[in-house]
């Protein structure tokens, strides 16, 4: 049948840049990694020796100050982070959180995804002056898109205070991941549309002879159905993608921002068109070409 034997091996020894190196692997146990890091930081103390806080009587072996108690996770946020359970690395030492796992992915796919943003965003403008013969009046468009940061991230928030779930003793959260961030690329071109219908109708009623104020009230007035109905219609398609565990990100994000850009763009592009083009020849309607 044959038999077993123990042995000792040698541990694999890891090197990274010819260097050694030790992988530590840990459950964030419902928090994301970015949080987890915050709070680890702002537990290290400077310097390579024992520091002089750790009086007699305090367990400061393995690089660590410990007190009596540390704080309970729960009672940790991203502003009031740390356990209060000190520590440090000699000198020769040093610390990498963005090295490997999902860590380093995290940051790689945010730092991708931010400048497929800066992209589009750029693409946007580009068509916008294409079409309104203006430099400014594509600024003007533009605003709807960083009012999608206000639903956005209050809403991930309220989210968790109102929807979250605990697996164990620990917060099953829900957070803004990079399906989040397409989310959030994809709401570009959605809330520019609504301000290419409202500033549109501002210029149709400039060019019928109406003064800019009455050109500004109507065009919220007639547009209104037209904004909400394209708002509901995208929210609606993106509510059955909320119960997917990998899309929800990205489903919550078009919800959120939606509903807050649907509402501010309302206010905010009217009352921004008005104060830059109240007191200009034209209002800002394009000069037709003869």
């Amino acid at each position: 049948m044959g038999r077993a034997e123990q042995d000792r091996v040698d541990r694999t020894i890891y090197h990274k840049n010819l260097k050694r190196v030790v992988y530590v692997f840990a459950e964030t146990a419902g928090r994301p990694p970015a949080d987890c890091v915050v709070d680890i930081q702002a537990d290290r103390l400077a310097g390579g020796t024992v520091p002089e806080a750790a009086s007699e009587g305090v367990d400061h072996s393995h690089g660590f100050v410990r007190p009596d108690t540390a704080r309970a996770v729960a009672g940790r946020t991203f502003l009031s982070n740390g356990s209060g359970v000190k520590w440090w690395l000699p000198d020769a030492y040093h610390v990498d959180f963005a090295g490997e796992g999902e860590w380093k992915i995290t940051l790689d796919v945010f730092r991708d995804l931010g400048l497929a943003f800066a992209a589009a965003l750029v693409g946007i403008y580009i068509l916008l002056v294409g079409q309104t013969k203006s430099f400014v009046i594509p600024v003007v468009v533009m605003l709807a898109i960083p009012l999608t940061v206000l639903g956005i991230m209050p809403g991930f928030w309220l989210l968790n205070l109102v929807a979250g779930s605990q697996v164990g003793q620990y917060t099953d959260g829900i957070f803004f991941t990079a399906t989040g961030m397409i989310g959030m690329i994809a709401l570009a071109g959605i809330v520019t549309r609504d301000s290419i219908i409202l500033v549109d109708f501002i210029h149709l009623s400039l060019a019928k002879g109406r003064s800019l104020f009455d050109a500004i009230m109507e065009s919220r007035v007639v547009r209104l159905r037209p904004i909400l109905l394209t708002a509901g219609t995208a929210l609606l398609s993106a509510l059955p993608i909320t119960i997917d565990p990998i899309f929800s990100g990205l489903a919550w994000s078009l919800i959120f921002g939606l509903v807050a850009s649907t509402i501010f763009t309302l206010f905010v592009i009217p009352v921004t068109y008005w104060l830059l083009y109240a007191n200009k020849p034209g209002h800002g309607l394009p000069q037709s070409e003869d």
